[in-house]
């Protein structure tokens, strides 16, 4: 279908000038898609691994005796998915805004700046899985093969993120105060997520309430498949990818509905 093929041409095209647009005039180039999260864990390690000793409950094992690299392992596993999901909703409220030019182009589908900004944080992301792996090859000595699933676990929270951009994006044209918003909710996202804990260290009237909590299931999922070599929870994963669906499904509408004022605003 020649208009599929012009499509995933130009998303190609515009997902790779995000990426390469990023980084043109500096020093290290694409080396800071690595460094950038390798600093973070750095930093994060020190601080919960080291200074506060937390630790993890691994499966199987009956107490949590591992050392702080397998800690800084089990950290990093959460962190990629937090910074792709941070990356495209810190973004999406001004990507219409700032990308004003593309509104007056009729032929140009301007819906499609929130999959660009998805694309561009999926690259480094799978960047970030690249490193994980060799880390927790070295850490644990051996890669589980329930790696396999991790794009079955990631890809809801792709569609979910990308009902969120989609909707961000068309209310940051709307309510210029809407980046203000999101980035101390994307913080407090990370804070109130599995990432730095485990959900059986909360209290157990509390514990069903963290899948509310848009990272949770596949930070819990990601680190399954990928550290502790165990299945994902099949039913919060699949209850998960529905409330996806719904959720890019709504978003997309939206987006689609309220984008004939954006010429008029901008």
């Amino acid at each position: 279908m020649p208009e599929l093929h012009s499509f995933l041409s130009l998303l190609i095209s515009l997902i790779r000038r995000e990426i390469t647009g990023r980084y043109r005039g500096s020093a290290l180039g694409l080396s800071w898609s690595l460094l950038n999260p390798l600093f973070m864990l750095a930093v994060y390690t020190f601080v919960f691994g080291v200074v506060m000793k937390s630790r993890w409950t691994i499966p199987d094992q009956q107490n949590a005796t591992h050392s702080t690299g397998e800690f800084a392992v089990i950290l990093f596993c959460g962190l990629i998915v937090f910074q792709f999901f941070a990356e495209v909703v810190s973004l999406a409220p001004g990507l219409i805004v700032g990308n004003a030019n593309y509104v007056k182009k009729i032929v140009f589908p301007i819906q499609i700046l929130p999959v660009v900004s998805a694309g561009s944080a999926l690259f480094h992301a799978v960047i970030s899985l690249l490193v994980l792996l060799v880390f927790a090859y070295v850490v644990f000595g051996g890669i589980h093969m329930t790696v396999v699933l991790a794009p079955v676990v990631f890809a809801p929270m792709v569609v979910l993120v990308l009902g969120v951009a989609w909707i961000l994006a068309s209310v940051g044209v709307y309510f210029r105060d809407m980046s203000q918003i999101v980035a101390p909710l994307v913080t407090a996202t990370l804070f109130l997520s599995p990432v730095f804990f485990q959900r059986a260290a909360l209290p157990v009237w509390l514990q069903p309430w963290l899948s509310l909590n848009p990272l949770a299931v596949p930070v819990e999922s990601f680190r399954n498949v990928i550290i502790f070599g165990v299945q994902p929870d099949w039913m919060a994963l699949g209850c998960y990818s529905l409330a996806a669906v719904v959720l890019a499904y709504v978003g997309y509408q939206f987006f689609q509905k309220t984008r004939r004022g954006f010429a008029d605003v901008l």
